[in-house]
């Protein structure tokens, strides 16, 4: 492997480091007691004056808002994040089993398959020497030392550095593709641990603030976001399990060729590399459709915010490139036209 990383260490990490820090959502619980306990006052005192001044009964039941959202905000992290985390953890679980059972079954077809490769190169003799070490010393040692036998085992030696030469190239580009896949997945789990954590941290502020009239909002669009963020998990889960799935009926279809006698195997990879570019971009879709299975504003264009940025970056400089080019030009033009008319 081109780095000995162990991905599955690191998103371990980061959910423990999301369980460590949740609790310190309760520091937030004094000022935003102090928050919701004025939003309360004001809420209360203007519905109740309103009623007096209309001549009006007071209506008690819409009063109890701010008193159970207070309620929610002195037990945040059991009451509130506990009860959402409840909730979505069988999700979290389900999906992610899938995914085991997807890339266990993946392991067992590829290593089969290696297997079967090595049996079909085995058999043919003009590849036999290049994938196996004794081989190679056999026909080495069967040849002789005339001109012939000579210039034979030349051309043996530079098709086995030229295989193996190859073979060291297309095994560090695909160990660098497998690199920027796991990087991509371990990119989204980190920014949704780092929305997870804020969001934690500081949910005690949004409850308060949506004690205040024209803030009502804030409390739903806090739940609508921390579930869009925490569904990045699943969903993250299912699109590497159909990765996963895709990439075992390649196996099973590759299985299937070597097992005639008469099949010359590939082993470029070329596809497998493909669908690991497709997996790259893919992991980039998944706050997109996470926020298509609940609604929130904000979350869901973080992709189009990147893609905007770039092509906003990659107008600049082709602009750029043009003034540059427009001037040089005219100053080009300028010194010829000068230049002519010293002539004359």
């Amino acid at each position: 492997m081109l780095l000995a990383v162990d991905f599955q260490n690191i998103h371990q990490v980061l959910r423990d480091l999301y369980t460590e820090m949740m609790p310190l959502c309760s520091n937030m619980t004094g000022v935003a007691k102090g928050l919701a306990g004025f939003g309360a006052l004001f809420y209360v005192a203007s519905r109740v004056w309103q009623a007096l001044a209309r001549a009006e009964p007071i209506d008690v039941y819409p009063l109890l808002r701010p008193f159970v959202i207070g309620f929610c905000i002195m037990f945040f992290p059991t009451v509130v994040l506990g009860t959402i985390n409840s909730v979505m953890s069988p999700i979290v679980t389900g999906t992610h089993s899938i995914l085991k059972t997807q890339t266990f079954d993946m392991k067992a077809y590829q290593a089969k398959k290696d297997r079967l490769e090595y049996e079909a190169n085995m058999r043919n003799p003009e590849t036999a020497y290049l994938v196996d070490d004794a081989e190679f010393d056999r026909q080495i040692e069967e040849l002789g030392w005339g001109p012939k036998d000579i210039a034979t085992m030349g051309g043996m030696y530079v098709m086995r550095t030229a295989y193996k030469a190859e073979k060291a190239i297309r095994e560090f580009f695909r160990n660098i593709v497998e690199l920027l896949f796991h990087a991509a997945a371990l990119v989204i789990d980190v920014i949704r641990t780092f929305f997870l954590i804020v969001l934690s941290i500081l949910g005690p502020i949004a409850f308060a603030i949506s004690v205040y009239d024209g803030f009502q909002s804030t409390l739903i669009q806090w739940i609508t976001r921390y579930i869009s963020v925490y569904l990045w998990l699943p969903v993250s889960d299912l699109f590497s399990s159909i990765l996963a799935r895709i990439q075992i009926k390649m196996l099973e279809k590759d299985i299937e060729n070597l097992s005639d006698p008469s099949f010359i195997p590939d082993s470029t990879d070329a596809v497998y590399i493909i669908f690991l570019l497709i997996g790259i971009v893919g992991y980039f879709t998944i706050p997109s459709v996470s926020n298509w299975i609940i609604q929130s504003g904000g979350m869901g264009n973080l992709g189009k915010n990147v893609n905007s940025q770039t092509q906003n970056a990659g107008n600049m400089a082709k602009g750029g490139a043009s003034a540059a080019a427009g001037g040089a030009g005219a100053v080009a033009g300028n010194i010829a036209g000068r230049l002519m008319g010293k002539g004359k």
